[in-house]
């Protein structure tokens, strides 16, 4: 009976390529800190190598024709699609799984870091409270000491122009608060919290891909935010005498859980082992043809290789 050319048995081979090739890409992608492109390219590479040479291996096996030197050209890319998997099983293949291995670790750093971010606005809203607080008081005290010190009444604004005090006072007020939190502020903190949300749900969840973009971009989100307040804080009213925002910002080293090469283990070993039996499954139950005896038991027995 005809062998169908293309059967459930090569689809097989082609998806297991396909998902070693995946998992190779995942694991290059956290070695590489999210460089795609070069992820994508090594993946391909591998599934294609290993495709290749699995499909390679099994249509020499079927030749019709040109018996010994096809059977040659078989040994070889059967050998060079072991010694590509066994190559790729040491890395790239099982960075992912080493890196995955370290997960709650990660996660612990990579949350403590999202929620010092996140507290980093409260914190700025208790320090410009505290500051319009503060200086409420110090207008209502100089205008209760205009007559005693008519200086320091000048210095912070006041003007003897007919404008009642309280009233210039609630304009002061109007306009610190209006520095402290200018029409983008809530943009920004609306950004940004969507941001860390979101970053706290890719962690949360283990995402292996939009996890490396919150290892890249916790810090640097997080520190642009901090300048950015930092320089709202530092708008100062008339007589103000104050401190800008402060705040501490300290990060675990994450990175080096991603780019830190470690030995496979039993796990990925198993599964580069099935997906090696899956590749080759194709070639193992092709048959030859019935008209050669190289690769197949004689009636005696023998293993005929002589060429």
């Amino acid at each position: 009976m005809k062998q169908s050319k293309f059967s459930l048995a090569d689809v097989l081979t082609l998806l297991a390529a396909l998902a070693y090739g995946f998992v190779c890409f995942l694991g290059t992608n956290f070695y590489t800190l999210g460089d795609s492109t070069q992820s994508i390219v090594l993946a391909v590479i591998i599934a294609g190598l290993l495709g290749i040479t699995a499909l390679g291996a099994k249509l020499l096996k079927r030749t019709s024709r040109n018996f010994k030197t096809r059977f040659v050209w078989e040994m070889i890319l059967l050998v060079l699609f072991t010694g590509l998997t066994a190559f790729f099983s040491y890395s790239p293949f099982p960075h992912y799984f080493v890196v995955s291995e370290q997960k709650t670790e990660i996660q612990n750093k990579l949350t403590a870091s999202i929620t010092q971010a996140e507290n980093m606005f409260a914190a700025y809203e208790d320090y410009a409270e505290n500051r319009e607080k503060l200086y409420e008081s110090e207008l209502y005290s100089v205008v209760a000491g205009k007559n005693i010190n008519p200086s320091n009444f000048a210095a912070f604004g006041f003007v003897n122009n007919g404008v009642p005090d309280n009233k210039q006072i609630d304009n002061k007020m109007f306009t610190i608060h209006a520095d402290l939190f200018p029409t983008n502020y809530e943009e920004m903190k609306k950004v940004g919290s969507t941001w860390l949300t979101e970053a706290r749900n890719i962690v949360e969840s283990w995402k292996p891909i939009g996890i490396v973009n919150v290892v890249n971009e916790v810090e640097k989100n997080s520190n642009d935010w901090l300048s950015k307040l930092t320089g709202l804080s530092s708008m100062r009213e008339k007589g103000e005498q104050t401190e800008d925002f402060a705040y501490e910002l300290s990060f675990d080293d994450v990175k080096k859980h991603f780019t830190t090469l470690g030995k496979p283990s039993p796990l990925s070993i198993g599964l580069a082992g099935g997906a090696f039996l899956l590749m080759l499954l194709s070639y193992l139950i092709s048959k030859r043809s019935t008209k050669t005896t190289i690769g197949t038991t004689k009636d005696k027995g023998e293993f005929d290789v002589d060429f």
